[in-house]
């Protein structure tokens, strides 16, 4: 039993340290695979601070100025509508907004920025001047509403306004999930929108990105390029990434407080097998066996023990990343280094536990060793 339960706590630091590289690697790994398949050409262009200290606000004429730069393919824009808010009727409480904004949207919005709906339609030239509105898929599931129909209406902004599409989630522009998106010319209409958009979009060449990035603020806002911000969504995923790395290294370095305590059980086995063998000891001392041979003993017992606990824990961590990348829809990413460094550990556990243990076994006189009850 003390055998089988130092070699579960060596299995468990293993598994740990096994399962959380597998499942941050296999997150990272799908949304790589994400951001490849809809392209990291997208630069986003938004208001920065102005010299005031307040916020800076993007000229009217400013996704019309970036569409000449000659390696742009694509620009789209989103404006806030300050004040407005969406309600499932006008039933609802004033307070109670449920944390959606209403942006106002321009008809390439889709295709520049990889969105897909998933009801209904988009904006087109005739319905993005009427009372019409696109939600995004946190904001649909807030208002309770699973499909698009013109019988289907929220209150937005004092004015009723039709949903005609619902818009799956938004990898590159996550922003959008929780807006209600209702056309250009509808919220200068309706909600008194003043042109300023306050996000463009824009996809370029794939060579040019970075010389894009660098003329999109002068271009943006001539007079102030320093009140804008450009960013791409690589950018977010390198902080995300740094956040993940950050949040893998406190799971490993609990995987490692695990395989230390396993380490000590395998210590305390060890020594307490020494005691209990104490005449086996002598009568091979006895009968020949050097030193040497005593030590080699007990140090590959030692071995064998922590070796046995560290493929259990290897295997039990690839089936729970396994499992668990299952259920997300992930390909399971087991990196290399996780495996081969947790039975390098236990090996290493495993000769620094059992070391002392065959030192002190291998130092036992013969004769003391056979006299002892």
């Amino acid at each position: 039993m003390r055998v089988f339960l130092s070699a579960l706590g060596i299995a468990i630091g293993i598994a740990a340290m096994t399962g959380v590289a597998g499942i941050s690697s296999s997150s990272r790994a799908d949304l790589d695979a994400q951001l490849a398949a809809l392209g990291t050409n997208l630069l986003t262009v938004a208001p920065g601070d102005s010299l005031s200290g307040g916020t800076a606000e993007l000229p009217v004429t400013a996704p019309a100025m970036i569409s000449r730069i000659g390696p742009v393919e694509k620009v789209a824009a989103t404006g806030t509508v300050d004040g407005a808010k969406v309600y499932r009727n006008d039933r609802v409480p004033a307070a109670e907004s449920g944390g959606m904004v209403v942006q106002a949207a321009r008809p390439k919005l889709p295709e520049t920025v990889g969105a897909r709906l998933a009801d209904g339609v988009w904006f087109n030239a005739a319905t993005e001047r009427y009372p019409a509105v696109v939600l995004g898929s946190s904001a649909a599931e807030r208002l309770g509403i699973g499909e698009a129909s013109p019988d289907v209406r929220v209150h937005l902004g004092g004015t009723w306004f039709t949903v005609i599409g619902i818009l799956e989630p938004v990898a590159l522009a996550p922003e959008l999930d929780s807006a209600a998106l209702v056309g250009w010319r509808a919220a200068a209409t309706y909600l008194d929108f003043d042109g300023h958009p306050t996000t463009v979009y824009t996809r370029s060449a794939d060579a040019s990105v970075t010389a894009v990035r660098d003329v999109l603020a002068p271009t943006a806002n001539p007079r102030n390029p320093n009140e804008v911000k450009v960013s791409r969504p690589s950018d977010a995923l390198a902080a995300r990434q740094a956040t993940d790395k950050a949040f893998t290294g406190l799971l490993l370095g609990l995987g490692a407080v695990a395989l230390l305590v396993g380490g000590v059980g395998v210590a305390n086995t060890m020594v307490i097998t020494v005691l209990e063998r104490r005449g086996e000891i002598g009568l091979r001392r006895s009968l020949g066996a050097t030193r040497g041979h005593v030590r080699t003993q007990f140090l590959v017992e030692s071995l064998l023990l922590s070796a046995l606990g560290g493929l259990a824990g290897v295997t039990l961590g690839i089936a729970v990343t396994t499992a668990y990348a299952s259920t997300q829809d992930w390909n399971a990413v087991i990196p290399a280094w996780a495996t081969a460094g947790g039975l390098g550990a236990t090996l290493v556990i495993g000769a620094a536990a059992g070391l002392y243990p065959a030192i002190r076994a291998s130092r036992l006189p013969p004769t003391e060793a056979l006299a002892t009850p």
